[in-house]
């Protein structure tokens, strides 16, 4: 039984300013071609030729919290860049025409081999997400999953391991990612909240 989540609209919303606005890398208008593809407001570009706007809105991404029966926590190793061999959690984006729940299976799956029986959305936190020297900004949820068997996990996609964790383990400041960092926070918290420990 998945424990219930309290409202998180009392957590402050914590997120890396970008360095670099993305909007800066867009030059010409993708429509018109033209040059004269200039700033609109602080999230969009218009064209001045024909009057196309572009507005960069965050891609949305996916994180899982999985708790065995033993209450240990599942963590990966991650096997690329960003934060390449530092500790994540099973996640990823979005796919074009997929759910959020959809699309956190597949990724779960994709990354432990594991089949998500069923996912409770707890928070979302903003990011940016580095990529290619691009900065994405991003939307990450943190559902906490069930699975069908936790003796079937199998490290791949982005993970070069995948492991369970006790909780009293976990040091926030292993995982690599400031939305996992802060998503741990919370969930820990929610965690402490609940049991009063």
């Amino acid at each position: 039984m998945l424990p219930v989540c309290p409202s998180s609209r009392s957590v402050p919303i914590v997120g890396d300013k970008m360095k670099n606005h993305p909007l800066e890398l867009f030059a010409h208008c993708p429509v018109c071609g033209s040059a004269l593809f200039v700033e609109n407001d602080e999230k969009s570009k218009r064209c001045a030729e024909c009057s196309f706007v572009y507005y960069l809105n965050p891609s949305s991404a996916y994180v899982a919290f999985i708790i065995d029966g033993l209450g240990r926590l599942l963590v990966e190793r991650r096997g690329r860049e960003p934060a390449l061999g530092t500790l994540d959690l099973p996640g990823g984006f979005a796919d074009i025409g997929e759910t959020a729940e959809e699309g956190l299976a597949r990724e779960v799956k994709e990354e432990t081999g594991l089949v998500v029986t069923s996912a409770q959305y707890l928070f979302s936190v903003p990011n940016t997400y580095l990529y290619s020297g691009f900065s994405i900004p991003t939307l990450d949820m943190f559902f906490l999953c069930e699975v069908a068997d936790g003796a079937m996990l199998q490290a791949g996609d982005d993970a070069s391991d995948c492991f369970w964790m006790p909780l009293d383990e976990i040091k926030v400041e292993d995982f690599g990612l400031h939305s996992i960092r802060e998503g741990l926070r919370r969930y820990i918290k929610i965690l402490f909240d609940i049991n009063g420990k």
